[in-house]
């Protein structure tokens, strides 16, 4: 058993630089110490928000996602700014995606999507006492908005009819939260 598990980075160096990610390679130093390469993709992470309204619905968005060349359905979320508040980007992206704004906020955590290779960290909200206007979102972001019950949305993650695993972990979270009466 190692009693240290932490690797060291050595030295770091960039592949690639763009707008919504970076990727280096890394020599580290292991607990054995030994060397090794580590691919480490930076991103400054996101928001995920879930719109539940009085019903017990939940609002998704259906989007095409191109790293998969198809559409996702999946709760509103968007992509952090450099040093941005995850709070306030989740409102803004709440309001853009699906014209809602939110009485009562709940922090649902923060999810690692792929620790092996990537430090995205998305940071989960849930967003109640709901009130619709207009959306508004980006100009190159086109997406169809819906709702669904919770029971059903949870249903559809155990079929894997919902792949977003923000999504999927978001709607688990909140049926264990209502199941528990702590929302």
């Amino acid at each position: 058993m190692c009693d240290n598990l932490t690797e060291k980075p050595l030295n770091q160096e960039y592949k690639f630089k763009g707008k919504i990610v970076n990727m280096r390679v890394d020599d580290a130093l292991l607990p054995d110490g030994t060397v090794a390469k580590r691919e480490v993709v930076e991103h400054n992470g996101g928001v995920m928000v879930a719109p539940l309204d009085s019903d017990g619905n939940l609002y998704f968005v259906k989007q095409f996602r191109y790293p998969y060349m198809e559409v996702v359905t999946e709760l509103p979320a968007g992509k952090l700014e450099k040093g941005e508040d995850p709070f306030e980007a989740g409102k803004r992206e709440l309001k853009e995606e699906t014209g809602a704004v939110a009485g009562k906020y709940t922090f649902l955590g923060e999810l690692y999507p792929t620790p092996g290779y990537c430090g995205e960290i998305i940071h989960m909200y849930l967003a109640t006492e709901l009130t619709f206007g207009e959306q508004c979102p980006d100009e190159d972001e086109f997406l169809e908005v819906f709702k669904i019950p919770l029971s059903k949305a949870v249903e559809m993650v155990l079929n894997n009819e919902l792949k977003d695993s923000k999504t999927q972990t978001a709607i688990l979270k909140i049926r264990c939260l209502k199941n528990e009466g702590r929302i």
